[in-house]
């Protein structure tokens, strides 16, 4: 009996093994979705935008749209992509909504830090100048815990596995209202 008992804990070792690597694997692909990676930038540009006002930092704010603005435009451009699809024809409202929201609850921090906060964020500006890429900047902003308006778990679907199981669908409901005319 201690040998079954053995058995069913290596198990369930085994298992819950599994389900941790594949919830890894998932939330790995999360993280690197591009519409993450949009978010975070969005959310990068905006807590900028908010350090430049409060802090009169806008010549530091215009050196970053500067340097980074084609990367910029291209991650507004996969957000604005990402809120189509989620949202249909509300997406413009969505995203409106989305970036209100930003920019409120990075202000409000701004608020609540008080005099500090200056402090605290006017060094981003330089430590973005050596970065180059958009996953580098949205590796910057994890890493900062750059404030969002709600959890924002995004993630890819996979391409070939959709496709696939869209036309299985059609095919079946073809079949089945074929069936239905007939009678």
């Amino acid at each position: 009996m201690s040998f079954s008992i053995k058995r069913l804990a290596l198990s369930g070792v085994i298992l819950s093994g599994l389900i941790v690597g594949q919830i890894s694997t998932a939330n790995a692909a999360c993280r690197s979705s591009s519409a993450h990676e949009a978010f975070n930038v969005e959310g990068l540009k905006s807590e900028l935008m908010v350090t430049a006002l409060s802090c009169k930092a806008q010549d530091q704010y215009n050196g970053f749209i500067k340097q980074f603005g084609s990367i910029v435009n291209d991650q507004e451009s996969q957000l604005k992509r990402h809120f189509r699809t989620t949202y249909g024809r509300s997406a413009q409202k969505a995203q409106d909504d989305y970036i209100t929201q930003l920019a409120n609850v990075q202000s409000s921090q701004g608020l609540k830090a008080g005099t500090i906060f200056c402090l605290q964020r006017m060094s981003m500006f330089d430590e973005l100048k050596p970065l180059k890429t958009a996953t580098d900047l949205s590796q910057y902003a994890e890493a900062k815990d750059i404030a969002q308006p709600t959890s924002i778990e995004v993630c890819d679907a996979p391409a070939s596995s959709s496709k696939s199981r869209a036309k299985t669908s059609k095919k079946r409901a073809v079949r089945h209202t074929k069936k239905t005319s007939k009678k």
